[in-house]
């Protein structure tokens, strides 16, 4: 007679450090799975009850107590339904990476985390000591496995559990967001499910941690890596799955799902790291520096989709160096995203630093020194309404200096951080597809700063296109200067980026923060000394 197994993955959006926010969370889904869903098994995330990742605050014996105690409440506050949480488990010989396994106020099986990543945005070797045993146990009768995330990327521990006679295996995991990560993790569960013979259900967890971003994709895999359930992206959810076990097969029953293009992935990731940024630090807005040009214009969009427009408010800051097409395109985003605005000129400023300094109105300190005045004027408006100021450097400026150092730089979370120039093009005529809110002028106009007069970005920089590919090879892939010039580049050009990209690193050290989204993305993924005498 075959048996009945439902199970809800739950992707949710948790919050580092808010142990009894998340508790709650935790108890009203399993009751939620149980009462509404009719579910035997509800499987959370990797480190549910801290939010992933909890960094330092697992160093503090405060913060494992106050996990510990959480962990208890929750064996009181639900039953009837089988339970997997995420946990850290303090020992005397270290803390481990636990998940346990909860029914009627009893732990029935706990799992402790062999594989520990430390590359990467990872290091878990700081904080926790490996698991070494697998862990089997019988819901309803059942033989079920346990994993947790980065376990899954080793052979090791799937074959332990289907040595021990496990039918199926269920992993909660806290996996960043990529633009290719999920057919990463695909490609991974295919192969363990495959080698092992047995179904995989996988469990992420879902929303914007500071610079992380993690995306969801819940799914399960059938014994022949078939992706058969997929719980979407970007989105909490309580998704039910339905799984028959016969005595010699597992069946997981198919849905159809679609996965959204590369675009709508990055934007929707865009729109729900700053989302997070905002609510998860109690910040009542946002304020963007609109210049006409695309960045701050795919920024303010991607501001508004995030918050609304009550909560976002532009700020046109025009030079003698803006053009009337600049001041009309800024116009025109602001009034088609309907948000409200504020014009100062830097005019009276920037005249002002010009005569104490005794310096010309044009060359490096005079640029500079127009940007800082931005800046002025954006962090005072901050201080005066508790708005965050958005920064709108892309990835491709950040990457060369092309970026002012407490000017354009300043900010408290910068959308556009790990977008290349090039994919900016791309979202916001993404965006447009949706509702044409950015002026085709805006798309199609040459890039300029205006801090000079006739002033293009590719008087300086080689086009987008050919310095995208150079970071992608340099920075994404890590190769070599004569790697890069094989691939097509003209050495020149691709000598003097890698050596702006090396001379700019104490920039970067001191930018703000914004949503990861490549596999090498500026800050916890790159950390190379500023002072630095490897050129290759």
């Amino acid at each position: 007679m075959p048996k009945q197994l439902r199970i809800v993955l739950a992707q949710l959006n948790l919050t580092v450090g808010d142990i009894s926010g998340n508790l709650s969370k935790l108890i009203e889904s399993a009751n939620r799975a149980k009462e509404t869903l009719s579910a035997d098994v509800i499987i959370f995330p990797e480190l549910s009850l801290t939010g992933y990742p909890p960094e330092d605050l697992l160093l503090r014996e405060s913060f494992l107590a106050a996990s510990h105690k959480a962990l208890h409440t929750f064996k009181s506050a639900v039953s009837g339904i089988y339970c997997l949480i995420g946990h850290p488990h303090a020992t005397s010989q270290g803390v481990l990476n636990s998940c346990s396994l909860v029914y009627d106020g009893t732990i029935v099986g706990r799992y402790d985390k062999h594989y520990l990543p430390n590359y990467g945005v990872f290091d878990e070797r700081r904080y926790f000591i490996p698991g070494n045993s697998p862990c089997v146990v019988p819901i309803k009768g059942i033989p079920i496995g346990l994993l947790i995330c980065e376990d899954l990327w080793h052979s090791n521990p799937i074959h332990q559990a289907a040595n021990l006679g496990a039918r199926l295996i269920l992993v909660p995991n806290a996996s960043p967001f990529e633009i290719d990560k999920h057919e990463q993790r695909h490609l991974t569960l295919a192969k363990r499910a495959k080698s092992a013979n047995l179904p995989i259900a996988y469990v992420n967890c879902v929303g914007g941690q500071d610079e992380l971003l993690f995306d969801g994709g819940s799914m399960i895999v059938d014994a022949t890596g078939k992706i058969c359930q997929q719980a979407g992206f970007f989105n909490e959810t309580l998704f039910p799955s339905d799984i028959e076990i016969t005595s010699t097969s597992t069946v997981v029953h198919e849905a159809h799902f679609t996965l959204p293009a590369l675009e709508q992935k990055v934007y929707d990731a865009l729109v729900l790291g700053l989302r997070d940024y905002v609510r998860k630090n109690r910040i009542p807005g946002a304020l963007v520096g609109v210049s006409g040009g695309i960045d701050s214009a795919l920024t303010l969009a991607i501001a508004v989709d995030a918050l609304g427009n009550d909560r976002v408010e532009a700020i046109v800051m025009p030079s003698r160096y803006t053009s009337k097409e600049s001041m009309e395109d800024a116009f025109a985003v602001i009034q088609n995203l309907n948000v409200r605005q504020q014009t100062f000129s830097i005019e009276p400023a920037f005249t002002s630093f010009l005569s104490t300094l005794a310096v010309p109105d044009s060359g490096i300190v005079a640029e500079n020194i127009q940007a800082r005045c931005r800046a002025i004027l954006m962090m005072a408006i901050s201080n005066k309404t508790g708005n965050i100021v958005l920064n709108t450097s892309n990835r491709s400026e950040t990457a060369v200096g092309y970026t002012t150092l407490y000017g354009d730089m300043a900010g408290g979370f910068a959308v556009l951080k790990d977008v290349p120039k090039t994919l900016v093009y791309q979202l916001a005529r993404y965006r447009n597809q949706i509702h044409s809110v950015i002026p085709d002028h805006t798309i199609n106009r040459a890039p300029t700063a205006e801090l000079a007069a006739n002033q293009l970005d590719q008087d300086t920089l080689p086009s987008y296109e050919i310095l995208d590919h150079i970071l992608e090879y340099y920075l994404n892939q890590e190769q070599s200067l004569s790697d890069i010039v094989e691939q097509g580049m003209d050495p020149e050009v691709a000598a003097r980026v890698i050596d702006l990209i090396n001379k700019n690193e104490y920039k970067r050290r001191q930018a703000t923060i914004g949503t990861r989204i490549n596999h090498k993305a500026f800050g916890r993924d790159r950390r190379y000394p500023i002072t630095n005498g490897f050129k290759g």
